[in-house]
């Protein structure tokens, strides 16, 4: 066997080993889309800033839907809570009546 192939042969094999290592994490842009939309049709009436105003309504559109989701946790997390039930009052016992002294 060539030293060449040997060495074509272990290329391959380390590219194909590192390619999972390599591959980008999938994106976060919920709300970023929507938000850049609105932000440079914005910046454009705004003296031709469109993308100034897409950078702005991106970082603004993902707040808001962090904003969002971390409500709509908050409020599943409040329904799957059971409603505390206050807790009877007491009756306050009635003061004891002084007895009549006679002196």
């Amino acid at each position: 066997m060539k030293l060449s192939t040997v060495f074509a042969a272990g290329a391959v094999a380390l590219s194909l080993a590192a390619a999972p290592a390599l591959m980008p994490a999938p994106a976060q842009a919920v709300g970023c889309f929507t938000g850049a939309a609105a932000g440079a049709v914005a910046g454009h009436y705004a003296h031709h800033h469109a993308v100034l105003g897409a950078i702005g309504g991106c970082i603004a559109g993902h707040h808001m839907h962090k904003v969002q989701q971390q409500r709509a946790a908050a409020a599943k997390a409040n329904a799957a809570a059971p409603a505390a039930t206050p807790a009877p009052a007491a009756t306050p016992a009635p003061a004891p009546t002084p007895t009549p002294t006679h002196t």
